[in-house]
Parts: structure tokens; C-alpha cells; sequence
């Protein structure tokens, strides 16, 4: 395979240097991309979609190889000092850098940096995302390293070669150690849109002999050495070395460990949140399991062990019951469940407040946020009311209790207030949909924590994991680092049970005497089009009562026959025909508005004006700058199942064609399904993918340290409490 990618890119290369073909043709012509047959276990992190979607002691688990700072090599380990308490972070910032396209308006392109785009053959529009993401300096870096072009989002890296090769002539070949270097960061920003963290070095070297690189062992060297990439060597053995020296006791025993490579942004995010778990969890000596009493060992005002019980006596449900024990006496809880049990976390919200601590709930969508805040209204918490976007927390103890979002939050937007130091003026955070957390928003918001909080990880693992890198949730239940607690509540009705079926890899007939749950068999892609708009426009308003505005559809992907694109046009033509006179859309258009990469709310357009697209997102109005509509703004009848985790609607419309087989999976499914309340219909044309799918096709584990992180974190600290109870017990102790 990469015989032929080195002979392709050699012909593009005598092709341009012979004028058979100019450089810019390079990027005037997208490059060929053979077909790849779909992943046994479908897409993983957001390819489906189409959009982006992955120890606070000594002893850490990893440490760098060669260049690069890691874990355990002496010096300053990153995240190991007082935890930073950031203002209201920028939201660039708190993703780790600029993101190109999101500034704050158009920039200024130098002339130099159009002069040497030209020169390179490279087109006169990409000045701008160049400038974005390389900064003023960009045409001095680029003269002197072409191939940082490939930093640049859109570019590919034949383009990128062609870039080069019109820049420096024969100075420019497959196994150029720029180009190496370029293509190792590109290989680890592609994986991270994967949900990876790291990567093997097989992995990255397997990606290199794909684009041509001759020695791609020597390429991945060189990456470390020139500070591109970190290496980890992160330990494999499942215990303690049983002696630290060999029969000779003059060599160390050398423990089994797996090398990782990775950028610094998403290696050390986790580096940093394995610190702050670590921190939180050590509020407590030690914590109770489910159902025991435990004295969280603090006093002035803070309550103790009979309070904690006896609010735990009054919880609606068991399973509130044992979160709020478990809670009383861990500073670090997981907590997992369906629907149903978000009303365990609004339980131990309420219960904290009666107990006068600050204790507010966190959803990743404004949808969650309103629905959280209903369940607390419910629970008896008369402060929690949906406070909307702008919320604050009032400062006195007990009063500042609610719901918000975790952008909100960190954005400053929304949330708790923050003391001088940066940090949440909170006693207790329950965090909801926490599968949908990824490393960098995970180790945001830890490191926003103050000392002595109490934090609640609270989701359903069955739902399509974040957008970002890492798998944050699923990494510290496995860790089995800090008490966990498994709701027994199930969710109602035919759906919850239908979903909770499909979350054990069964696809059951459930008993729908109301049509709660309804199967419509299509032939084709064109059908499956028109029995959704049929579906939505009439059989369930007539049929059911609900609403075509609260009647979601939910399909695999962008694309196809029977993707959003088709299915947005077919149901605009039908529910809301127009002309789309600002930018495509017309007031009275769904739209779906992603501010950022796995985040979606749905919504209308009201109006448009010189200022930029006005949209009603529930019960927050927003204003889309015009040069950030195309990228931020689509239409939102239909949206794919990662677009829609974290929302429900009353009534959902999945669509399974049978072009779009290759894309499901257990937890596609089981999202999908999973967004309506009271009716489901399947348009079904999956045939024979659907089941087997449910019952065998699961997402990938992504590739993250996390999970060794905290093991290691959790060995450290049972050592040091081991050797606190030898010194103790040392004569004259």
C-alpha cells in the first residue's frame, strides 16, 4: 500500500515539475480517497456524523521516553500543584487554543502571506484560516517549514505536499523530517477527532507508510525529538512489583509497560484531570459503601453523619437513598442509570440544600438543564425553577442550588458564582451526562473545583460517548477508583423498556397498546423520505397528539439518500416552505445550532438582520454572526444521534435506511431510541442490521491513559497509607 502512495505522490511531483500540472491544482482537486468498506464496528466518535465526533501523588503511572515531560520523571508534574483557579475561562482557552473560524470576526491577511500562497499555488481564501491558525508570523513559518500548512483544517496533506514542492523544489520529499513531523501531528489530531488521546507508536507508524513516509520508526523519532509529541510509558502490570531487585540485587526489576505517543493538549488534559479526581476523591480518609453511615470528618457548620442520614430517610426512591449515603462520606461519587434516574441526582440536590450546602446539577444541553430543573422544582427545591442562561448562585450557604450547563459554567455565562481565586462557590456539583464529558472540559471543570467539594459523575453509559477526546466516565467506573452507585429505577413504558432492552444487546417486542412504540418497514431510501415526512407532518400530530414542533427525527448521517440533508429538505418543503432568503433558512425554520463540537441545541430561526441569524433556542435567544452561520447553523427537522444525546423530545421519528447499515451500533441505537418520552416510530429499512447490531456491533474503546492514571493514582495513595501504618507502629512512634 505504501509503494503505491509513494509512487502517486512521485508522479504528482514529476507532474508539477514538468508542467504537466501546476501546484494549484493540488487543492483545486480534491484527492482521490479510495472507498473504505464501514468498520466492523461501525463509525466511531462523530464520523458518522460528519462533525467533530475522545494521580495527585507520587509514583504516576507513565513518564516520558524521550522529550517531553511525563508523569514520574522528576521536575514539575503538570497538574501536581495547587490546582489553578481560572475566572470565567475563555472558551478558545478552555479548548487548549484558537479555534480556527470562531474568533471574534474576520482577520487581516499580510500581504506576504498572500504573495506566498500564491507561490505555493495555493489559493487566495485560505490566507484567512492560515492567519487564524498560524498566527501574524505565518508566512516566515511557512517559508521555512511548508508543511505546517498541514495545520491548517481543510488541508490535506497532498495538498500540503504540493504546497512544499512549489516552495522549495527538489528540496522537498516524502521523507523530508519536516514533513514527518507535520504528518505525526496531523495522524494524532485525526485520532483525536476519534476520541483518542494517544495512539501506539505501530498505530502512528502504520499512518506514516500510508502517506509515503520511507522510515516511519525513524519519523516517529523525530516528532519527540523536535517536541512535537509526548511518549508515556504507562505501567501494565495489575500490582505492585513483588520485589524491586533481581536475584544479584544490584539491577532493578523493569516493569511491563505500554508506550503511548501523544500531543501534549489531549496527554496532558488527562494528566491534569487524573490530578484533580485524585484531589477531590481525598476529601475523605476513607469512604462507606452504599447504605452505611459515614462522618464526612468536618466541622464547623458542615453536616455530619446523623443529618446525612437522616435527609437520606426522606429520598423517594432506594437508589436516591444509597447516592445520598454514598455521597456523605466520598468526595468523588459515580453514579449510572437511565432517564429516570436523574430524578436520584435532583434527590441529592435537594437533599444537600436542606443540609445548607451550595449544591447545583449540571446537564450538557439547555434541554437537560430545563428538564433537571423541573425534577428539582418536583424534589421540593423552591429555588430551582429554571433560572435560565444567565443564572448565578447566591453566595450564602444553601442558597445557591440549581441547574445549569457545563459550557454555561465554564464559560461564565451561567452557574455558581466564583470566589476570588477563581474558583466555583460550591459545596456539592452533581454532573449529569457525563459521558459526554472529554478530557479537556472534564479537567476544565475539576480544576475549577474548590478543596472539600463534594463531586457527583452521574450518567448512562449506553449513550454515544463525547465528541471530544477521551472517554472520561467510562475510563473512572472501570478504574473502579471511588464509590459507585447503580440505579435501580427503570425507565417507563414501552420506550424505556424497549431501550433498556437494546442496552443489554437485545432488541425485544414490547407491548405498545397506545403506539407508544411503532415499526414502519420501507423498501428503500426514497420511501423511508417520504413515510418520515408523512409521519411527522400527520400520522403522529393525528394519530398520537404531538406536535410536528415536538416531533424530533433522528437518522445516522449528513449524507445519503435518506440523510439530514434529504430528509431537512423533503420536511421543510412540507412543514415550512420558503425561499430561504437569509443564508437558506426562513423565519420558522428547526434549526440545529452547534456553537462547538458535541454541542447542539434545537431550535428557530425568528429572524435575520445585518447582526446575524436570530434563532430561539428554548428559552434563550441567540444571534449567529453571518460569517458563522454556515458552520454553525443547519437545518434541524433532522439530526443525526450524536447531534441529538443530552435532548428528548415527545415524540422521535428514527430513521434506519439501508444505505446507512455500516454506521450503527449498540450505542447508536440506543441513543437514538432513547431521545423520545412518549412515542417512537422506526422507519425501518435496516432489515437484518438493525439486531444484529443491538446484539453484537459495539462502539470501539477509544485510546486513553485516564484509566491508568487512576489505577496508579490508587496504588500511590494505598502505599503511602501503608507506610503511615508501619511508621506509626515503629517503637517510639
Amino acid at each position: 500500500m505504501s509503494n503505491d502512495k509513494a509512487a502517486e505522490l512521485l508522479a504528482a511531483v514529476r507532474a508539477v515539475e514538468s508542467g504537466e500540472r501546476s501546484a494549484a491544482s493540488f487543492f483545486t482537486e480534491p484527492p482521490a480517497r479510495p472507498a473504505r468498506p464501514a468498520a466492523p464496528g461501525g463509525p466511531t466518535g462523530s464520523t458518522a456524523d460528519g462533525s467533530t465526533g475522545a494521580d495527585g501523588s507520587s509514583g504516576g503511572a507513565g513518564k516520558s521516553a524521550v522529550g517531553g515531560q511525563g508523569r514520574g520523571t522528576g521536575g514539575e508534574q503538570p497538574g501536581s500543584a495547587a490546582p489553578r483557579r481560572p475566572g470565567p475561562p475563555d472558551s478558545a482557552a478552555q479548548r487548549g487554543g484558537r479555534q480556527p473560524g470562531r474568533g471574534a470576526g474576520p482577520v487581516t491577511v499580510p500581504d506576504e502571506v498572500r504573495a506566498l500562497l500564491a507561490e505555493g499555488g495555493a489559493p487566495e481564501a485560505l490566507g484567512q484560516p492560515v492567519v487564524e491558525t498560524l498566527g501574524e508570523g505565518a508566512a516566515g513559518l511557512l517559508r521555512t517549514d511548508p508543511w505546517q500548512l498541514l495545520a491548517v483544517p481543510g488541508v490535506h496533506p497532498e495538498q500540503a505536499d504540493g504546497f512544499a514542492r512549489a516552495l522549495l523544489g527538489d528540496g522537498a520529499g516524502p521523507g523530508d523530517p519536516r514533513r514527518a513531523v507535520a504528518l505525526v501531528g496531523r495522524l494524532l489530531e485525526r485520532a483525536a477527532l476519534r476520541g483518542d488521546t494517544v495512539l501506539t507508536p505501530d498505530a502512528l507508524a502504520e499512518g506514516l507508510a500510508r502517506h509515503a513516509v520511507p522510515d516511519p520508526d525513524e519519523a516517529v523519532r523525530e516528532a519527540v525529538d523536535a517536541g512535537a509529541v509526548l511518549v508515556f510509558e504507562d505501567a501494565l502490570d495489575a500490582g505492585p512489583v513483588p520485589s524491586a531487585m533481581n536475584e544479584d540485587d544490584s539491577e532493578e526489576v523493569e516493569r511491563p509497560v505500554n508506550v503511548l505517543v501523544g500531543l501534549d493538549r489531549y496527554a496532558l488534559a488527562e494528566e491534569s484531570l487524573a490530578d484533580g479526581l485524585a484531589r477531590i476523591a481525598g476529601t475523605f480518609d476513607s469512604a462507606p459503601s452504599a447504605g452505611e453511615e459515614a462522618d464526612d470528618g468536618h466541622g464547623g457548620g458542615t453536616p455530619g453523619a446523623e443529618q446525612w442520614a437522616a435527609v437520606a430517610e426522606g429520598a423517594p426512591s432506594p437508589s436516591a437513598r444509597e447516592l445520598i449515603h454514598a455521597v456523605a462520606g466520598s468526595g468523588l461519587v459515580t453514579h449510572t442509570g437511565g432517564e429516570a434516574s436523574r430524578a436520584e441526582v435532583a434527590a441529592l440536590v435537594t437533599a444537600a440544600r436542606e443540609l445548607g450546602l451550595r449544591a447545583w446539577a449540571l446537564t450538557h444541553t439547555d434541554d437537560g438543564r430545563a428538564r433537571m430543573a423541573r425534577l428539582l422544582a418536583d424534589a421540593g427545591d423552591d429555588a430551582a425553577p429554571d433560572q435560565g442562561a444567565d443564572a448565578g448562585a447566591d453566595a450564602g450557604a444553601g442558597a445557591g442550588a440549581g441547574s445549569a450547563t457545563v459550557a454555561g459554567v465554564l464559560a461564565g455565562t451561567e452557574g455558581p458564582e466564583r470566589d476570588d481565586e477563581g474558583a466555583l462557590t460550591v459545596d456539592l456539583l452533581a454532573v449529569c451526562d457525563a459521558p459526554q464529558l472529554d478530557a479537556e472540559t472534564a479537567a476544565g471543570l475539576l480544576e475549577s473545583l474548590p478543596d472539600g467539594v463534594r463531586l457527583v459523575l452521574s450518567g448512562d453509559p449506553g449513550v454515544l460517548g463525547a465528541a471530544g477526546p477521551g472517554q472520561v466516565f467510562r475510563d473512572l467506573v472501570a478504574a473502579k477508583y471511588c464509590p459507585h452507585i447503580a440505579s435501580r429505577t427503570p425507565d417507563p413504558g414501552p420506550v424505556g423498556e424497549l431501550v433498556s432492552g437494546v442496552g443489554i444487546g437485545e432488541l425485544n417486542q414490547v407491548e405498545a397498546p397506545g403506539k407508544e412504540v411503532v415499526i414502519v418497514p420501507v423498501a428503500d431510501p426514497g420511501e423511508a423520505v417520504h413515510r418520515t415526512v408523512q409521519l411527522v407532518a400527520d400520522s403522529v400530530p393525528r394519530a398520537l397528539g404531538v406536535p410536528s414542533t415536538e416531533t424530533q427525527v433522528i437518522t445516522p448521517g449528513h449524507g445519503g439518500a435518506a440523510g439530514t440533508r434529504a430528509l431537512n429538505s423533503a420536511l421543510k418543503e412540507r412543514l415550512n416552505p420558503g425561499p430561504g432568503r437569509f443564508g437558506g433558512f426562513d423565519p420558522g425554520d428547526r434549526i440545529a445550532y452547534s456553537p462547538a463540537p458535541g454541542r447542539t441545541s434545537v431550535g428557530t430561526v425568528t429572524s435575520a438582520d445585518d447582526r446575524g441569524l436570530h434563532l430561539a433556542c428554548g428559552e434563550r435567544g441567540v444571534t449567529v454572526p453571518p460569517e458563522r452561520v454556515p458552520e454553525t447553523v443547519r437545518h434541524g427537522w433532522a439530526v443525526t444521534a450524536h447531534q441529538a444525546a443530552g435532548i428528548r423530545w415527545p415524540a422521535a421519528v428514527v430513521v434506519l435506511p439501508g444505505d446507512a447499515t455500516g454506521a450503527l451500533t449498540r450505542e447508536w441505537v440506543y441513543t437514538a431510541f432513547g431521545r423520545a418520552e412518549r412515542h417512537l416510530s422506526v422507519v425501518h429499512g435496516a432489515g437484518d442490521a438493525l439486531p444484529h447490531a443491538v446484539a453484537s456491533v459495539v462502539g470501539r474503546e477509544r485510546t486513553t491513559r485516564l484509566r491508568t492514571l487512576l489505577t496508579e493514582s490508587a496504588r500511590a495513595a494505598e502505599a503511602a497509607r501503608a507506610a503511615e501504618a508501619d511508621a506509626a507502629q515503629e517503637p517510639g512512634m
